[in-house]
């Protein structure tokens, strides 16, 4: 039995090692930029390549997020329905203490639930709007050089479930996104790359993705809506 726990030990020891190594050799530092009126009119030059007219004046948006979380949101009436699992909430986005939970259909008090739900949100939508994000209070933008053109770096000062974030934008020719690079408190590899390239153009006319490429798999956002 010991000869078998020094082994196990071992073997969690280069393993541990292994991936120490790999963070570090994949590890990039977030890049320096510059602030200003420039990087104020490349953010704005992507949200036109978006149709971000036609995004503000869309009322309902729906989309799910692994295939396991479920939204439907009335931007109007400043409420989201979101259902996983045997829980549903009515979500109201400027207050939340008025928001309704359901476990199993019937309505219950469950804090942790709601909270849940929150954080769900904050995430799964901002894999779906995050272009439309980078004028909002709080946000810093940057002009970084990257591969010999201009990329835009957002960084999330205050607000969402996890404030600090920053993201460098890469863009095409128009301004519209292709990926970007992460550098977020939940992922301990700085610069990953997850695209932005499958594009919808919804019933409303607001330009939605569809799905993300990660170097860790597919991350799926369903059959995404976008109408009034």
């Amino acid at each position: 039995m010991k000869k078998l726990l020094k082994i196990v030990g071992l073997l969690l020891l280069i393993l541990t090692i292994a991936l120490g190594i790999y963070i570090y050799s994949k590890n990039e530092p977030i890049p320096e930029g510059r602030q200003g009126k420039e990087a104020d009119e490349l953010a704005q030059k992507m949200l036109n390549a978006l149709n971000y007219k036609a995004y503000e004046n869309t009322r309902f948006i729906e989309w799910s997020f692994r295939g396991k979380h479920f939204y439907k949101w009335d931007r109007e009436m400043d409420t989201v329905s979101i259902v996983w699992n045997d829980n549903r909430i009515s979500l109201d986005t400027k207050n939340s203490e008025k928001s309704i939970v359901y476990l199993k259909n019937e309505q219950t008090s469950a804090p942790e639930i709601l909270q849940k739900g929150i954080d769900y949100f904050n995430n799964d939508s901002f894999w779906l709007l995050a272009p439309y994000k980078v004028f909002e209070h709080g946000v810093k933008r940057s002009i970084v050089n990257y591969e010999n053109k201009d990329a835009l770096l957002i960084t999330y000062t205050t607000g969402g479930s996890t404030p600090g974030d920053s993201y460098l934008w890469i863009l095409d020719e128009d301004g519209k996104p292709v990926s970007y690079k992460m550098w977020v408190s939940i992922i301990p590899i700085g610069g990953m790359e997850a695209t932005w390239n499958e594009w919808i153009t919804c019933k409303s006319g607001a330009v939605l993705p569809s799905k993300h490429q990660l170097s860790i798999g597919v991350l799926d956002l369903g059959n995404v809506k976008g109408y009034n």
